[in-house]
């Protein structure tokens, strides 16, 4: 039984014919009301995914647009990393002391702050214990990432390591999990 809504709407089509009405609660009704419901699921599960995967891809784009003004045979050094790394970190340092400025004194932090404050907050964190980012002192993988067309499918191919502030690398996967 066909559970997506273009193909439950064409098999009651063809069993129909061209009188397309249906009693409301009629089989046909039902399995293209569940169509319909489970369709609109799986949108809303997407949208989600996308959301929660959207910082990931801006992170690496940054990366990438580094990697492009690096030329091919010369890989980067863990310190030119943790400059970009930092560089990447302070992204959101003047849009924060915008919206600081323009509070009245007194006033509470609004909700962008807080979520600002907040996501600086876990970047730094991230960084002390190790920053997931894209290996660019492997001049392969430096290729690949420049060749990235910016699409979540295309990081499989990627290799990945983590970062810390203190200076020390080691592997990761992909996607990223915790610590890994």
């Amino acid at each position: 039984m066909p559970k997506d809504l273009a193909k439950v709407q064409k098999k009651i089509h063809k069993k129909k014919g061209a009188a397309t009405s249906l009693h409301e609660n009629s089989r046909d009704a039902k399995r293209l009301r569940r169509a319909g419901a489970r369709s609109d699921k799986l949108d809303k599960l997407a949208t989600v995914r996308a959301k929660a995967l959207q910082p990931y891809l801006q992170r690496i784009s940054f990366f990438q647009s580094a990697a492009q003004e690096q030329e091919a045979s010369n890989p980067f050094t863990i310190e030119s990393m943790q400059a970009l790394i930092e560089i990447y970190l302070a992204r959101d340092a003047h849009e924060l002391s915008t919206i600081q400025s323009q509070r009245r004194p007194g006033r509470p932090p609004s909700t962008a702050e807080d979520t600002l404050k907040q996501r600086i907050e876990v970047e730094a964190n991230e960084y002390r214990s190790g920053y997931w980012i894209p290996d660019m002192a492997d001049v392969e993988n430096l290729g690949r990432l420049k060749e990235w067309n910016e699409e979540w499918t295309g990081l499989g191919t990627l290799k990945y390591v983590r970062i810390a502030r203190d200076g020390s690398r080691h592997g990761s996967s992909f996607p990223p999990k915790g610590k890994s």
